[in-house]
């Protein structure tokens, strides 16, 4: 009898750990089941801040594509021959012959529209213009910078140092911007009420080009009797807008 109760015990000693090691096997798949659901937005999250930072290129390609600042002085649809300089980029050939008309061949920049003269839209063009450095152009042709610390009345005349930029419809080689010394603005004490007076008062007898050192125009108005009057009102003219000056140089006082 007691052997038999021994193995009913030992029985129900197998049967309860083989209950107890399920029942542990069941809770620790319950627990891989929370990990991996948890996992899942932690993976979402990691996905969106990944294509995010996928998507930093495209605005940086963004940024790149705004309209540079040069195209507000490129007209529209216009003639590419007759774009402005920093509307285009030419291939010069610095051995030209100076003086001489040279042949480029030039490409509109990005953002930039232009036509030729059959109204074809065209990227590719050719330019000619005068083989010359842009600092050996005519005063005309550039503008420079005034000094307001130059003296009117020196002399030896005095010079500054001015910067000099090339209008925008003329071509040159070299910088568009450079460095010019340049005469000081002065005087050498004409009155251009002074002249103007003698021109309408004694303009026939050529007073008004002796006062402005012009010896041999006043001689010539003085034996033609101011060309029989005709050269005395155009001198009145010319003195009043301010066309003829003094014959040295210099300005009005």
């Amino acid at each position: 009898m007691a052997a038999r109760w021994w193995r009913r015990a030992l029985r129900g000693l197998c049967g309860a750990a083989l209950f107890l090691s399920q029942l542990s096997a069941l809770s620790g798949r319950a627990g891989s089941l929370m990990t991996t659901k948890l996992s899942q937005p932690q993976s979402t999250l990691a996905k969106s801040l990944t294509s995010t930072s996928t998507n930093a290129p495209y605005f940086k390609a963004f940024e790149s594509t705004e309209i540079p600042p040069y195209v507000t002085n490129c007209p529209s649809n216009g003639l590419c021959s007759r774009l402005p300089p920093d509307c285009m980029t030419c291939n010069t050939n610095y051995s030209c012959i100076y003086g001489k008309t040279a042949t480029f061949d030039c490409k509109v920049k990005p953002h930039v529209h232009c036509i030729d003269e059959n109204n074809h839209e065209q990227e590719n063009f050719t330019i000619n213009m005068t083989c010359q450095f842009c600092w050996q152009l005519a005063t005309s042709d550039y503008v420079c910078t005034n000094s307001t610390n130059c003296m009117t009345v020196s002399c030896p005349r005095q010079r500054y140092n001015a910067t000099c930029t090339v209008r925008d419809h003329i071509h040159c080689l070299g910088n568009r911007v450079f460095p010019k010394m340049l005469y000081c603005n002065w005087t050498g004490g004409y009155k251009w009420s002074t002249a103007l007076a003698l021109s309408i008062t004694l303009g026939g007898f050529g007073a008004d080009r002796f006062y402005l050192g012009q010896w041999r125009e006043g001689l010539g108005k003085l034996f033609s009797f101011g060309g029989l009057g005709i050269w005395t009102l155009i001198d009145v003219l010319l003195i009043g807008v301010g066309y003829v000056g003094p014959a040295d140089g210099s300005l009005y006082i």
